[in-house]
C-alpha cells in the first residue's frame, strides 16, 4: 500500500512538473484591414504597415480587404471584422476610417492616410483623441506645394483645385491650398468631381481656364491621375500633386509625405496596443517623420517645356 502511495505521488509530481514546464501558448493577435481603394500610395501604407508588423516577430493574423473605392463596401467589411472579434482594425483612408468607427467603438481603431483625423469626426481632437481611434495622418506641406507651383510656373496667373467633392480631407485641403495659393497673388477656381465618369469632362473644362492644376491627396484624383495628365499635359497645364505617386502616374512634381513610412509608423502604435497594453484614447495622432521628399516627373516636365530652377535641382 505504501508503495502504491509513493507511486502515486511520484506520479503526481510528475504530471505538475510537466504541466509548469509546457510553453505557453503564445496569443494571436487578428488585425482587420479595411483599405478604400487600390493606388500606390494607399498600397505603400499597406505594405509598410504588414512590414513592420512581421519584422517585429508579434504573432499576428492579418487580413486585408479592399474596398474597390465603395463607402458601402468599406461598412459591410468594418461590420465583418467587428462580428469576427479582431482584436485591432486598421483603416486606410477617410471613408475606410469612418465606416469602422461607425462599426465599433470598442475594437481599437487605427487609421492612415486620413488628413485630419479631427476634421474627419473621427476623433476628439488630434492631439487627445479621446476613444478608440488614432492613428498616422497625411497632411500635406500645402504651403510648400503652392511654392513649388510659383517656381516652376512662375507666369501663372490662374491655379485650379481640383477635387472629389464629398471627401472630407479634399474639402479640407481644397480650402488650405486656395489660402496658400491666394497669399502668393494667384487667383483661383475650384472644380469639383463626384464620382469617376466626370473626371476626364472636369479635367478638360480645367484645362481650357487655368495656367496650372493643383490636385490634393484626393483616393479619386490619385485613381484617375492618368486620365488628368492625358488632358492636361498636352495642354499645356502643369500639375502639382498631394503625393509623390501621383507625380509618378502622369503629375509634373510635389513635395509629398512617405506612405510607406507612414505605414510603419502606424505599425508601431499598433505593436504598443497589443504587445504593451497601450491606451489609444490617449495616443496622437502621428505625422509622417520623414522628409518631405521632392518628386519631379521629369518626362512630363520636359513636355510642358519648363525650366526647373536650380535651387530645385
Amino acid at each position: 500500500m505504501k508503495k502504491l502511495l509513493a507511486l502515486l505521488l511520484a506520479l503526481s509530481l510528475v504530471c505538475c512538473l510537466a504541466c509548469t514546464a509546457a510553453p505557453k501558448e503564445e496569443k494571436t493577435f487578428r488585425i482587420g484591414v479595411i483599405q478604400l481603394t487600390e493606388h500606390a500610395a494607399l498600397d505603400s501604407a499597406c505594405q509598410g504597415f504588414i512590414d513592420t508588423l512581421e519584422a517585429s516577430g508579434l504573432p499576428v493574423e492579418i487580413d486585408v480587404q479592399n474596398a474597390q473605392g465603395e463607402q458601402t463596401l468599406c461598412a459591410t467589411i468594418a461590420t465583418k471584422f467587428v462580428s469576427d472579434g479582431v482584436d485591432l482594425i486598421l483603416a486606410i483612408a477617410t471613408p475606410a476610417a469612418q465606416a469602422a468607427a461607425q462599426a465599433t467603438k470598442d475594437i481599437p481603431i487605427l487609421v492612415t492616410a486620413v488628413t485630419d483625423p479631427e476634421s474627419a469626426g473621427l476623433v476628439a481632437s488630434n492631439a487627445a483623441p479621446g476613444g478608440n481611434v488614432s492613428g498616422t495622418s497625411d497632411m500635406n506641406p500645402v504651403e510648400q506645394q503652392a511654392n513649388l507651383l510659383v517656381k516652376l510656373v512662375p507666369d501663372a496667373k490662374t491655379v485650379g483645385i481640383m477635387y472629389h467633392s464629398s471627401e472630407d480631407n479634399s474639402v479640407l485641403q481644397a480650402r488650405m491650398a486656395r489660402e496658400a495659393l491666394e497669399a502668393l497673388g494667384l487667383t483661383v477656381e475650384e472644380f469639383t468631381c463626384a464620382d469617376g465618369t466626370e473626371v476626364q469632362a472636369v479635367a478638360q473644362s480645367a484645362a481650357s481656364k487655368v495656367d496650372a492644376l493643383y490636385l490634393p491627396t484626393d483616393n479619386l484624383m490619385a485613381d484617375t491621375i492618368a486620365t488628368i495628365s492625358m488632358v492636361c499635359t498636352p495642354a499645356g497645364i502643369p500639375i502639382i500633386c498631394g503625393e509623390e505617386n501621383m507625380v509618378k502616374g502622369g503629375g509634373t512634381a510635389t513635395y509629398g509625405v512617405n506612405y510607406y513610412q507612414l505605414g510603419v509608423q502606424t505599425a508601431q502604435q499598433a505593436i504598443k496596443i497589443l504587445s504593451e497594453g497601450a491606451n489609444i484614447a490617449e495616443m496622437p495622432i502621428e505625422y509622417c517623420n520623414a522628409d518631405m521628399g521632392l518628386t519631379l516627373n521629369e518626362e512630363v516636365i520636359a513636355q510642358l517645356g519648363l525650366t526647373v530652377p536650380d535651387d530645385l535641382k
